[in-house]
């Protein structure tokens, strides 16, 4: 049994991160406020704000890994005046500052949740994200991470501490929320929408599956010091997604069949280009680097996880 640290423990990945966890380990939920907890945790540690002086002490003691979740997120609409110096408070000097602590605490492995925004926006179809492309980061959250990657490992050849960094594309499952939660909302109360003519692919992971890779990166030797991308291995278009959602949630999707590119043209006309992307550009990534050095295949399929969603929301 190995003892565990987890930042970001009471969000939505770090809820089912540490009931899994907690079935095998000891863990330890780092958390803004301490009465927030989670059914059969070890411990837990109330950490105000993360940031280059914040103190981990309380919360390495004796531990063998970090799992680092917690994050500033990306948002669609920033209001921060400098947007990037804010992203690296957290997310660089924050996470940097923990690793340090970590290192110097005896952890043997620090897992970092990134983002697949280091890769960039968009891919064309059938030429996926791979974690040998070039990183591309094209906004101060994307920017961010790969700054904290780099700071990881350059880490982890001065140090004896191990490091993991696994890229995420959106991940959905019970709890989501943000757009995915709108989407599902959208189709089960039968709303109308200009979107059954998307021919895009796009790369989603189930929360389930995220865990599972964690899971396997904890102590595999395998994955010292590598960089994973994840994803459930079954892309789908935007309409393919909302009529699989429909199916899960036993209704009807409303999908009208409007061309993508007059989908484009509106979204420019009322400055919604980056809306138009998410909806109708390609964003694929290949998880062959995980299945070859780790042995690990998604356990859930799309189909399961968006059964899975739906219930939440019946």
């Amino acid at each position: 049994m190995m003892k565990i640290l987890v930042t970001g423990a009471n969000g939505f990945v770090g809820r089912n991160l540490c009931l899994a966890l907690c079935q095998q380990h000891a863990v330890v939920a780092a958390v803004r406020v301490v009465d927030c907890c989670i059914n059969g945790l070890t411990q837990t540690v109330a950490i105000a704000a993360i940031n280059a002086d914040s103190d981990w002490s309380a919360a390495l003691h004796n531990v063998d890994v970090v799992v680092h979740l917690a994050a500033r997120v990306h948002v669609m609409h920033d209001a921060a005046v400098d947007p990037l110096a804010e992203f690296r408070q957290v997310n660089v000097a924050g996470t940097l500052t923990l690793a340090r602590q970590a290192a110097q605490a005896g952890v043997k492995r620090f897992i970092f949740i990134s983002s697949v925004k280091v890769n960039g926006e968009h891919t064309e179809i059938g030429l996926p994200f791979t974690e040998e492309h070039v990183a591309n980061p094209q906004d101060a959250y994307g920017q961010s991470k790969l700054e904290a990657e780099l700071g990881l490992l350059l880490l982890a050849q001065q140090t004896a501490m191990e490091m993991v960094i696994i890229r995420p594309p959106l991940v959905y499952g019970v709890g989501v929320k943000a757009n995915f939660d709108s989407m599902l909302q959208a189709v089960k109360r039968g709303i109308p929408m200009p979107l059954g003519a998307i021919h895009n692919q796009r790369s989603f992971v189930y929360v389930g599956n995220l865990v599972s890779l964690i899971l396997r990166c904890l102590d595999h030797p395998a994955a010292t010091n590598q960089v994973f991308l994840v994803s459930d291995g079954h892309d789908l278009s935007t309409t393919e997604l909302l009529r699989a959602s429909a199916v899960a949630l036993g209704v009807r999707a409303w999908l009208l069949p409007i061309p993508q590119r007059l989908i484009a043209f509106a979204a420019d006309m009322l400055g919604k280009r980056a809306v138009a992307q998410r909806l109708c550009g390609n964003l694929q990534v290949d998880i062959t680097k995980a299945y070859t050095l780790l042995g690990w295949t998604p356990p859930v399929s799309v189909e399961d996880g968006l059964k899975a969603t739906a219930l939440g929301l019946i």
